[in-house]
């Protein structure tokens, strides 16, 4: 793995990190009654949990069986849930 996979893993991780709070600030809003949420916000935020860690999962395990390296896996892993996050995101904030 060179530096700059590494790197390149690394801002990967932490733009998720930033997005993922996003929606996490943005559904608590919905729900404090601060922001409109739609109908049933609460219960797909819990519903597409399992689905998008399944897809990570799987993608990840794809990875290493092809004979990926440790970065190629984490970014296979990573990429589904950077998927989910950025569409939650940007449905929350229309």
């Amino acid at each position: 793995m060179t530096p700059f996979a590494l790197f390149a893993l690394q801002s990967q991780i932490a733009a998720l990190a930033v997005e993922t709070q996003i929606v996490m600030s943005l559904r608590l809003l919905g729900m404090a009654g601060a922001l409109p949420a739609r109908p049933g916000e609460n219960n797909r935020m819990v519903a597409e949990k399992g689905p998008a860690m399944v897809k990570a999962f799987t993608a990840g395990t794809q990875a290493m069986m092809l004979g990926k390296r440790p970065d190629q896996i984490m970014d296979a892993s990573l990429a589904p849930l950077a998927r989910k996050v950025r569409q939650n995101r940007k449905r929350l904030m229309k």
